[in-house]
């Protein structure tokens, strides 16, 4: 697929906070693409750039301290990181929506449910109120809120958790996006929630034939509802793959410590689950070598003197390391 036929295409995007403990790398270089209608997850450890990566996509880094030092965002061949703030505002929630990970917090807790959807509608259409009123409840009943027209006077606190998530889908469906960002967007919730809301927002992908970039921690979550994945370490892309070939075969020393890590329905009772030892490193250090190499079980000198690019080491399967994992063996 050429970079033309991408909805999104990012290239080399990096990301620095200047704080008065030092500079953050926080994200070093990151390059990936998503299609029209695909569904790609974004895989990683708290702190490893996910989040700080999709908000520089949508250019809400604070500045300061943050600051988006080099890069393309490539939308529709539009490239974001130029465009005006008016224009900008255009693009969020129109074109591009997002779901944040704590909706208590990213709802306007003195604001009705109906006046923050219908404040959407009105900002990026040519609704009047009556008509983005009416639209609003049909949002709400789309994403399973029962008596829709009688919650929109309702505030944030007079819903669950569960329910609050939903309002904060509709938002972001509004006015139908080409692109929907969600930032682990089940993580405050009960694990039943979880399931209902990942089967809503799949549910209304195909209806809309939305792209998803789906951000998270969870891997059983990814295995059930992406195309392609993401693994970030310390700011970098470390892997990439379709996700059938990811879970058949990692090829990152990382990935392949997550997957042993994560519980496994075939495993034998005495047998423990691995963990990874050590710690991330500081993100205020310049990185140098492969920011994995003091974690890992291949480790070699070269890792540890130069960071492996991220390369396709089988189709369609990119990874960044100077080890086969297969046979441990450096790569030439």
């Amino acid at each position: 697929m050429s970079v033309n036929q991408h909805l999104l295409n990012v290239i080399d995007l990096k990301t620095r906070f200047y704080t008065p403990e030092g500079t953050v790398y926080a994200v070093n270089g990151v390059s990936f693409n998503v299609a029209h209608g695909e569904t790609l997850a974004v895989v990683g450890e708290s702190g490893c750039g996910k989040s700080v990566t999709m908000m520089s996509i949508l250019r809400l880094i604070p500045t300061p301290p943050g600051k988006i030092v080099s890069g393309q965002v490539l939308f529709n061949n539009e490239d974001l990181l130029k465009l005006s703030e008016e224009k900008m505002e255009h693009v969020r929630g129109k074109e591009i929506a997002m779901i944040f990970q704590d909706p208590m917090t990213s709802l306007n807790p003195v604001l009705s449910v109906g006046r923050q959807l219908t404040e959407t509608l009105r900002t990026h259409t040519h609704m009047d109120a009556a008509q983005a009123r009416t639209r609003a409840a049909e949002l709400l009943q789309w994403v399973g809120i029962p008596q829709a027209g009688n919650r929109l006077g309702d505030f944030p606190h007079q819903f669950s958790g569960g329910m609050r998530q939903r309002v904060m889908i509709a938002i972001a469906l509004a006015c139908t996006p080409d692109l929907l960002i969600a930032d682990e967007p089940t993580t405050a919730l009960d694990v039943t929630i979880q399931a209902q809301i990942i089967d809503l927002v799949k549910h209304l992908k195909q209806e809309m034939g939305m792209a998803i970039i789906w951000i998270t921690h969870d891997l059983g979550v990814v295995a059930g509802m992406a195309d392609r994945v993401i693994v970030m370490y310390a700011g970098f892309i470390v892997e990439q793959a379709d996700v059938y070939a990811l879970f058949d075969g990692a090829l990152h020393p990382y990935t392949l410590a997550l997957m042993e890590a994560l519980p496994r329905a075939d495993r034998r009772r005495a047998q423990k689950l691995k963990t990874i030892r050590g710690a991330p490193p500081s993100l205020l250090m310049e990185p140098r070598g492969c920011p994995f190499a003091p974690r890992c079980e291949f480790v070699h000198e070269r890792c540890i003197q130069e960071n492996p690019t991220l390369l396709e080491q089988a189709p369609r399967h990119l990874a960044a390391c100077w080890v086969n994992v297969l046979t441990g063996e450096l790569r030439p």
